[in-house]
């Protein structure tokens, strides 16, 4: 047969062929008009090249499981050679892995240091954990339904409230001032070296605070362009927590700690349980002249929120 339909057989290209000759791991025989004849034993020669190359072996490293073949052996492998072939391949992935994980560490430090830079809040070091990248989400988390917990609220008044912000004041919920507030509620923020609730990342619509406060913080300038007068985060945790991740992400606005769930009593805001600890569901408040405006709920991804809050005030400007 000629090189075309050895190559389409084989699952391979003819220039891949071609480099198997070179290497010596193919010798087809020569028609009097010059062309190569292969048969079907450079087919399967062919695909074990393929099939071991899909393995991670170079072509260059199959020369033992194609020797074995030629000794009448049914399978590639049947041989001590081959067996040691394997013993090589995994080798050299394990080094691989090795150089990759001494890489990631290297990289996690770096986040690390970089991450508590001016901040009052030393990086973990010594036996702890390295830092988690709660940047970055998990592809398969579950994705939150809307269970109708926040159809109440849209025109409902902010209650009179005032809650601890992360600068020290105490801000009012019933006295935002004028412009429009963005408002966003969320369970809380993962800080290095302290693990999350078991089972977080299964719960609909938990995972990712700290993605979706990098969001606000990246769009900060974007927000306030589109018309928001002022952006803050609301959790149930402790304002030093809260102020902690507000230094280490240098966030541009203040969060507002509720431990007591103040806010989820006065508006009957939704919430969940996870760890012994009750959490607020991922919310969004849009707020004017202490009126809800517009709710953002259930919230997924949150990784994209922001960009969603600035798209809505784009298209939804204050008349007059």
């Amino acid at each position: 047969m000629r090189i075309g339909e050895l190559a389409g057989r084989a699952g391979v290209t003819t220039k891949a062929v071609r480099y198997y000759e070179a290497l010596g791991l193919l010798a087809p025989t020569r028609l009097a008009n010059g062309y190569r004849d292969y048969d079907e034993h450079d087919v399967r020669l062919t695909r074990e090249i393929g099939a071991l190359g899909r393995l991670g072996i170079p072509a260059e490293g199959t020369r033992p499981f194609l020797e074995c073949l030629a000794l009448g052996h049914q399978h590639a492998d049947d041989c001590p050679a081959a067996l040691a072939g394997y013993r090589d391949a995994i080798d050299e992935l394990t080094r691989r892995i090795e150089g990759l994980t001494a890489r990631r560490t290297l990289l996690v430090a770096h986040l690390n240091e970089a991450a508590h830079r001016n901040s009052r809040f030393p990086p973990h070091t010594g036996d702890e954990e390295p830092m988690t990248d709660y940047t970055t989400l998990p592809a398969d988390l579950p994705v939150p339904e809307d269970d109708g917990a926040a159809d109440h609220l849209r025109g409902a008044r902010m209650p009179d409230l005032r809650l601890r912000a992360t600068d020290g004041a105490t801000v009012g919920l019933g006295e935002l001032g004028a412009g429009r507030t963005v408002l966003y509620v969320y369970p809380l923020t993962g800080r290095p070296g302290t693990d999350l609730p078991d089972g977080w990342d299964s719960i609909p619509g938990a995972r990712g605070c700290t993605a979706e406060t990098c969001g606000f913080r990246d769009h900060h300038q974007d927000l306030l362009a589109a018309g928001a007068a002022r952006v803050y985060g609301l959790s149930s945790q402790e304002s030093d927590y809260q102020r902690e991740v507000t230094e280490r992400l240098r966030l541009p606005f203040q969060m507002l700690s509720d431990p007591g769930h103040s806010l989820a009593q006065a508006l009957h805001l939704p919430t969940f349980t996870a760890g012994g600890l009750t959490l607020y569901k991922r919310l969004t408040l849009i707020i004017e002249n202490d009126v809800i405006e517009h709710v953002f709920y259930p919230i997924f991804p949150p990784d994209e929120h922001a960009d969603q809050v600035v798209a809505w005030l784009g298209a939804h400007a204050p008349q007059g």
